[in-house]
């Protein structure tokens, strides 16, 4: 059962009840991330994530590792293009520590410069090692560029020049704006008293500022693309994008089993042909990139160089399939089995459901039940299909980025 509560200072609170599991999941959700930021402060979200776990006025930064690891539990955080997440995972018993853990962080947290310069050398360690991944750089570029100037095409980590300029008042001011009551979901699910555990939530975060949900992003400009970068790597490696759906669209279900037949399963045609077939490839597969605001239909692959033209013809000829065929009743079904069956078995852990309702009321304020979310899916016809595919998986408007070595890549040809 999911119920929803207030904290006394507005705080919303989803809580599921689990009573057959013997664990808990617990995350606060902040609707804040880099599509937030600007030119001079992007990084500031990411930056924030990470201190939260450098010391509070109560806890040195090894205590509350240890403390967590006293417990048994596993406590973590990301920053996303559009929030941040802070959650822990423990057995039932233990859920209350958990919760004050993450309340002292939340409300006790010092940014003490020394750590914070100390940290900055640590984010510009991720921001290298992202940077020598192929694989993440193919993907955070091309967004980049198809968004340009625009928040949502920002680097999450940001970029060194950025993260090396951001100031403790920086962080304090955003902070100020951002992680208040109406900006901020704190999701439970498990195992759980709903009494006891909304007392102790009131206990550790009713202190939070009270203040308004902050306004999305502007609705960002799709520029169509080609991004290379040369890098003394074995493979070349390909990023493709479309411009796709919001991720509230109506038509989300649709491209959800348009993407699983074109590239999200090892029995979809990009794996099938491209891979199985004809063996151009070890690794291609498409996903989805949607957020509030924008969306992309995204293909990534991995070659010899030497393969990029046939990798490239063959992927257009599977679009050219998609946009002109309907898919046969059998193709149709298996797809709709395979995401039935993904989201119901997803479905089924703590951390799962805290996931997915914290989400959802941040973003939408409500939940879909999952029974909906399956008759939409099933209700997705092969007709659908098709005009989605002509409508969004346009060669002429589509995107690519390409790092690795190009010596011998002639760009003239890339999209013949």
């Amino acid at each position: 059962m999911v119920n929803r509560r207030k904290l006394s200072n507005g705080i919303t609170v989803v809580l599921e009840t689990m009573p057959y599991l013997r664990s808990a999941a617990f995350g606060i959700w902040v609707k804040v991330g880099s599509s937030n930021e600007n030119e001079k402060n992007n990084g500031i979200s990411h930056i924030i994530e990470h201190m939260l776990f450098k010391g509070t006025k109560n806890r040195t930064a090894r205590q509350i590792a240890d403390d967590m690891a006293r417990i048994g539990g596993d406590i973590n955080a990301y920053t996303s293009k559009e929030c941040t997440s802070f959650y822990a995972v423990t057995l039932d018993e233990h859920l209350p520590i958990a919760i004050e853990i993450l309340g002292d962080m939340l409300n006790n947290s010092l940014f003490d410069e020394k750590a914070l310069e100390k940290e900055k050398g640590v984010i510009l360690e991720e921001i290298d090692m992202y940077d020598d991944s192929p694989e993440d750089l193919v993907h955070e570029m091309l967004q980049m560029k198809i968004w340009d100037k625009h928040p949502l095409g920002y680097q999450i980590s940001g970029s060194k020049k950025t993260v090396k300029a951001i100031t403790r008042d920086e962080i304090l001011q955003f902070m100020k704006k951002y992680y208040v009551s109406g900006n901020m979901v704190i999701s439970v699910a498990g195992n759980f008293r709903e009494e006891e555990i909304v007392k102790h939530l009131e206990k550790n975060f009713s202190a939070i500022p009270e203040g308004e949900r902050q306004q999305d992003c502007t609705i960002p400009v799709y520029h169509p693309t080609l991004y290379t970068k040369q890098k003394d790597v074995e493979q070349l490696h390909l990023n493709m994008a479309f411009q796709s759906v919001v991720a509230d669209a109506e038509e989300k279900y649709t491209l959800t089993i348009l993407n699983s037949v074109f590239g999200g399963s090892i029995n979809s045609r990009l794996f099938q042909e491209i891979r199985e077939n004809r063996g151009l490839t070890y690794t291609i597969y498409s996903y989805g990139s949607s957020y509030k605001k924008a969306g992309l239909l995204q293909v990534y692959g991995a070659m010899n160089p030497i393969q990029l033209q046939q990798v490239l013809s063959n992927i257009f000829n599977i679009i050219e399939e998609l946009k002109t065929t309907p898919l046969s009743e059998d193709e149709l079904s298996m797809s709709k089995e395979q995401i039935k069956t993904e989201l119901i078995m997803g479905n089924e852990s703590a951390k799962s459901r805290m996931n997915s309702n914290g989400k959802s009321i941040l973003f939408k304020d409500y939940i879909t039940p999952l029974d909906e979310i399956i008759n939409k899916v099933n209700e997705v016809t092969a007709k659908e299909i098709l005009s989605f595919a002509n409508q969004y998986l346009k060669k002429e408007t589509a995107s690519l980025s390409l790092v690795g070595n190009l010596e011998n890549v002639d760009k003239i040809k890339l999209f013949s």
